[in-house]
Formats: structure tokens, C-alpha cells, sequence
């Protein structure tokens, strides 16, 4: 890990430990000013009215959408996405972006039904997390140590994991056994086990993003990479692990998509980039870094699903999905960058 630690190590200034960023140069890498607020509020509040709004049509449009069973389906559907928007909210929060999770959750779930067939389904979990955590560690060097854009990197591992995807495979698809409780159980209230576990993965980033030095580090790398640097975070180290907790919820996708398929299929989960990265930059985080919230992810995220939802239930032609899904991409984007614009323009009136 010394490699990743280069950029501290240079500075005579730097400590082992990354400081309270509250109370150092960190912290003003990226000040909550009244205009940050302000986008960041609009933005939820905006999100709030439009899924309002969205319930609101589908209930009287669509049949049986505004029921118990069916926004479990909505949350279900919603689940692998968000639990792949998790951490990537928080990379990009920090600048970096990760397109390699489509091919990343067929991946391990071809691992996990390869592995599976000829070793026990224990060994396949395993041999499937650890391809989760392999994809994201490829991908953490590559950024942090080779230097690589991670736009390319993750664009070129996409095309590389889902190559080996259909390597391991022949092409074909393969059965999953006897592993249906992680993607069809309902412990607790009815409640299906996918959203239960989207629930926690959202709550830990949650956490750690609002509450730990961890959190407040990527906001500062995002906002101002060589302030950051200046005073002591070592960036490169922790994008490397956000990275690598990336991959571990890639894994975590890619078993909940096979428990519930009952088999891995090369062409599994393709697009799903797509969804995540509409997700994440609808949900107020910015493609500049250094600002987002999990909060706005899940809304964001809820926006979409309930869109699609009730687009099936309204017998729409699924194509259309695709399109109203790239439609509020673009839109999320030109908000983003409107509202960069107007923070610059309010940050220098107030200096």
C-alpha cells in the first residue's frame, strides 16, 4: 500500500493520521455554504415533489399500484441498484466514477453457479465475493496507482468482466441450486430479503459518509483534491477502499440476482450501470465531486423505480423505460451543472 500513500509521504507536513476535518484546511475544501446548502435542499425537495407526484398519477392510473404487495415489488426491483448506488454515491461524492458494475454483478454471478456446480454452494459464495473484491481492487490500482482515469478504467473492465463472464460460461446459462433465500426470503414482516439488505447497506453509508473522518475525507477529495492532500488525507488509500467496497456490493448484487433467477446468465443485469450512475446524479450528487447525499440517492432511485412500475402496470411498451430513464439522466446532469454555475457565481459574491 505504500504506492498508495506516495502523495502524502511527500509532504513534511503530513501525518499518519487524517485530521478532524472540522477544524483544518480539509474542512474548508469543502464549505457548507448557505448557496451548497441551498442546491443540496432544492434538490431534495424537488425529488420529494416529483415521486409526490408520481405516486400520485400512477394511483389513479394504473391498477393495484398503490398496494401493500406491489411497492414491495418496487423496492424489490429497486434493491441491487441501490445497493450498488451506495457506494458509488460516495465515489463519486469523491470525484470517481465506476461503470463496471453491470458486467461486475454477472460476473459474480457466473462465478457463484460455476463454482457452485463442481464445489458446493459455500465455496461458490465465497469464490463470488472474492471476485467482487477482486474487481474492485483491479479497479482501485488502476486509479490510484497506474493513474488511469477511472472513466476508462471501469468503461475498460466493464468490457473486460463481462467478456470473461461469457468466457466462463460458454455463452450459456447456468443453474443456480438450492439458493433462493437471499433473493426470495421474507423474515421479517413479509418484507423480501433484497430490501431488508438494501436498507442496511443504505444505512452503513449513510452513516459513514454524515458521521466518520472516513465520510468527511471524500467530501474534502472531491471538493479539493490537493487541499485535501495538503493537509494530511491520503486519497489515493481511501478511493482505493471505496473502490473495493464498490466491488463488494457488486458481489452482493450479483448473488441477490442469481437467488432470485435461480441461474447466472452472461447477459445479466445489462444497463444496470446506466440505472446506478441516473440514480446517483438524479439524487443531487455532482459529477464535479465534493457535493451528494445518500438520502437524495434513494429518492432519486425510488423516482425511477416507481416511474417503471408503474409505466408495466400501465401496460406502456418497456422500450419507453429506457428512454424516459436516459431523459431524466440528461436532465439530472443540466440541473447539476446549473447549479455548480450558481454555487461559483454565489461563492464569489459572498468572498
Amino acid at each position: 500500500m505504500d504506492a498508495l500513500d506516495s502523495g502524502a509521504d511527500q509532504n513534511p507536513e503530513v501525518t499518519g493520521t487524517p485530521p478532524k476535518l472540522g477544524n483544518t484546511a480539509a474542512g474548508a475544501a469543502a464549505p457548507i455554504t448557505p448557496a451548497r446548502r441551498a442546491i443540496v435542499v432544492s434538490t431534495v425537495t424537488a425529488l420529494v415533489v416529483l415521486l409526490a407526484a408520481e405516486f400520485l398519477y400512477f394511483t389513479f392510473e394504473a391498477p393495484f399500484f398503490f398496494t401493500w404487495d406491489n411497492l414491495l415489488n418496487v423496492l424489490t426491483a429497486a434493491a441491487v441498484i441501490g445497493i450498488i448506488a451506495a457506494p458509488g454515491t460516495m465515489l463519486l461524492i469523491a470525484g470517481q466514477f465506476d461503470l463496471s458494475v453491470g458486467s461486475g454483478v454477472a460476473f459474480c454471478g457466473m462465478v457463484l453457479a460455476v463454482v457452485a456446480q463442481n464445489h458446493g454452494l459455500a465455496l461458490g459464495v465465497l469464490a463470488a465475493v472474492a471476485a467482487g473484491a477482486g474487481l474492485g481492487i483491479l479497479n482501485g490500482f488502476l486509479v490510484t496507482v497506474i493513474e488511469i482515469n477511472a472513466l476508462i478504467t471501469t468503461l475498460g473492465t466493464l468490457a473486460v468482466f463481462r467478456g470473461l463472464t461469457e468466457v466462463l460460461s460458454s455463452g450459456q446459462v447456468v443453474a443456480v441450486n438450492n439458493f433462493s433465500p437471499i433473493g426470495t426470503a421474507r423474515p421479517f414482516l413479509n418484507i423480501p430479503m433484497p430490501v431488508i439488505i438494501f436498507v442496511i447497506i443504505v444505512a452503513i453509508f449513510w452513516f459513514v459518509l454524515r458521521y466518520t473522518t472516513f465520510g468527511r475525507a471524500m467530501y474534502a477529495i472531491g471538493a479539493n483534491p490537493l487541499a485535501a492532500r495538503l493537509v494530511g488525507i491520503r486519497s489515493k488509500r481511501l478511493i482505493f477502499i471505496g473502490f473495493v467496497l464498490s466491488g463488494l456490493c457488486v458481489s452482493l448484487g450479483g448473488l441477490i440476482n442469481s437467488s432470485q433467477l435461480g441461474s447466472a446468465s452472461p447477459n445479466t443485469a445489462l444497463g444496470l450501470e446506466l440505472s446506478v450512475v441516473t440514480a446517483i446524479v438524479l439524487g443531487g450528487t455532482s459529477l464535479t465531486g465534493g457535493r451528494g447525499t445518500i438520502l437524495g440517492t434513494v429518492i432519486g432511485l425510488m423516482v425511477i423505480s416507481v416511474l417503471n412500475n408503474g409505466m408495466v402496470l400501465m401496460n406502456i411498451d418497456p422500450f419507453y423505460q429506457d428512454i424516459a430513464r436516459g431523459c431524466l439522466l440528461i436532465l439530472a446532469v443540466a440541473f447539476d451543472r446549473l447549479s455548480s454555475r450558481f454555487g461559483a457565481q454565489s461563492g464569489r459574491q459572498t468572498a
